[in-house]
C-alpha cells in the first residue's frame, strides 16, 4: 500500500475505499459501504488542498510558535486549611473512607 504522504506527493490526491478501511482500523471505527466512499472523496479534498499549501513558497518566512502574544500566568500552589467542621461534613458524606482519607477507586489497574 502506498504511503498516504507519498500520495500527497502527487499532483490529485485520490484515496481508495480500501485506504479509508485501513485508516477506520487504525482508528478503531466501523463504516458503511457509503460512509467508505464519501470519507475517501472528502479526505481526499482535504489532502489536495494540503498539498496546495506545500506548493508555498515559505523560505523567507520566519518561524514562530505561535501568533497572539499571550503567555502562560501560573500561580504558586497554595494549600488552604478549612474548618474541622467542613472537614467533618465532607467526610460524613463520602462512600468510603479510611481515617481522614477519601478512598477512590483506582485509576490505574
Amino acid at each position: 500500500m502506498t504511503t498516504y504522504l507519498a500520495k500527497a506527493s502527487m499532483n490529485k490526491m485520490k484515496l481508495s475505499k480500501s485506504d479509508v478501511e485501513h485508516i477506520a482500523m487504525l482508528a478503531r471505527l466501523r463504516f458503511t459501504d457509503e460512509e467508505k466512499v464519501k470519507f475517501a472523496k472528502q479526505l481526499s479534498s482535504i489532502l489536495d488542498y494540503v498539498n496546495k499549501l506545500q506548493e508555498v513558497d515559505t523560505t523567507k518566512a520566519e518561524e514562530i510558535a505561535q501568533i497572539t502574544g499571550l503567555q502562560n500566568v501560573y500561580r504558586e500552589d497554595k494549600v488552604e486549611e478549612c474548618g474541622e467542621k467542613v472537614r467533618a461534613g465532607l467526610l460524613d458524606n463520602v462512600p468510603e473512607r479510611e481515617e481522614d482519607l477519601i478512598k477512590t477507586r483506582s485509576v490505574f489497574n
